[in-house]
């Protein structure tokens, strides 16, 4: 009975997924007339959006037109079973049948992945902070590491990363930093890394040889552009200050850093990194536009907590999502149950591999969702 069902079930995905995708058929062939239109080049802002939406369904329909071509091959290598009798030519067909249903599982899936919602963030640009937590100078020391493990894997992706905000110990720690990496896609990857993540080792101020055990807590949140959020100059307190280094160290002699502070929320930006005042105004309002947007982003995932205990994690940043253990020379993320014993070569920027088990684990339990709405 069991089996009945999900064979029903599979069935209704099926012809979802194949209608939905023959709607996008539809659309793409429509683009491609659209875009041949003279009219279109001469318009930069229509011709951008209509290029963008042709390159987000191009997998799709390259992945749809495989699938009809492997279905066909499946008819073609049983009508060939039916008809030949040389069993040399049978045997071809047998093995070209396997294939074909093998790669028609495959394609299934893979459509399924690709048809699944998106986030509309995924494109983005990100903002990411690091806040030391638990540990005192040890999480400081923590936080600078992996904000250099998001510096060098921002460098495979070829990925520019901007520091906006930093307060650093002198001690080669980081209470805090937040920074901006630019690159496409960037949001769709480094969403998962927000979180609370734990480092357990001896430091090397511990004469007993004892393990400590620190944390620091990671927010990545997408880029918000002027459209995203809408300020009130009404709302902001703008003040100009000398910029200071660490211990009061004056790193500028003139007025440049600049303070925004944002009336409704509360929300204080100080924005340093730049010797022009201009130049910190203008980090000092896309921040704050950046954490506007992400308030708003919030509410609207509590609102949708029930939806998000379906996928991974729970997207909360109080959440604990990994541990990297130095003694061991491993990294656990919590989450998705997954443990590497290459702490090192991740330190230095080889996450690529948590990523994908994440987004793996994401699409699994979304298309699992799909089944039981089906």
């Amino acid at each position: 009975m069991k089996s009945r069902y999900s064979k029903i079930i599979k069935q209704k995905l099926l012809s979802y997924t194949e209608e939905k995708v023959e709607d996008l058929l539809i659309r793409y062939e429509e683009l491609m007339s659209e875009l041949s239109e003279p009219d279109v080049a001469n318009n930069p802002e229509r011709f951008r959006k209509l290029m963008k939406e042709q390159s987000d369904i191009l997998p799709i329909v390259e992945a749809y037109k495989e699938y009809k071509q492997c279905k066909q091959n499946i008819e073609d290598s049983l009508a060939m079973l039916e008809e030949e009798s040389d069993e040399e030519m049978r045997e071809l067909a047998k093995e070209e049948l396997n294939d074909a249903k093998n790669r028609v599982a495959e394609l299934e899936n893979e459509l399924k992945i690709l048809l699944l919602p998106k986030d509309p963030n995924d494109d983005k640009n990100v903002i990411v902070e690091i806040r030391a937590g638990a540990g005192g100078d040890e999480a400081a020391l923590f936080a600078a590491e992996i904000y250099r493990m998001y510096q060098h894997y921002a460098e495979t992706k070829n990925w520019k990363t901007e520091i906006m905000e930093c307060d650093d110990t002198g001690i080669g720690g980081m209470k805090s930093v937040t920074f901006m990496i630019t690159g496409a896609g960037a949001y769709s990857v480094m969403k998962y890394e927000s979180g609370v993540h734990r480092v357990q080792r001896v430091p090397e101020t511990e004469s007993g040889g004892r393990i400590h055990t620190s944390t620091i807590t990671v927010a990545v949140m997408p880029e918000a552009e002027d459209v995203d959020v809408q300020i009130d100059e009404k709302d902001i307190r703008i003040d100009v200050c000398r910029a200071s280094g660490a211990g009061g160290q004056c790193v500028n002699t003139t007025d440049s850093a600049v303070r925004l502070t944002h009336i409704p929320t509360g929300i204080v930006i100080y924005s340093q990194t730049e010797k022009s005042q201009i130049q910190n105004k203008a980090k000092a309002f896309a921040l704050l536009r950046t954490k506007l947007f992400d308030l708003e982003q919030q509410k609207a995932h509590d609102a949708e907590a029930e939806l998000r205990k379906s996928q991974i994690g729970t997207g909360d940043r109080s959440e604990k999502i990994r541990t990297y253990n130095f003694p061991q020379g491993r990294v656990t993320d919590h989450r998705i149950n997954l443990t590497l014993y290459k702490l090192d070569k991740i330190m230095n920027g080889d996450i690529q591999e948590i990523i994908d088990a994440c987004i793996a684990a994401d699409q699994a339990a979304k298309l699992a969702n799909m089944n039981q709405e089906a």
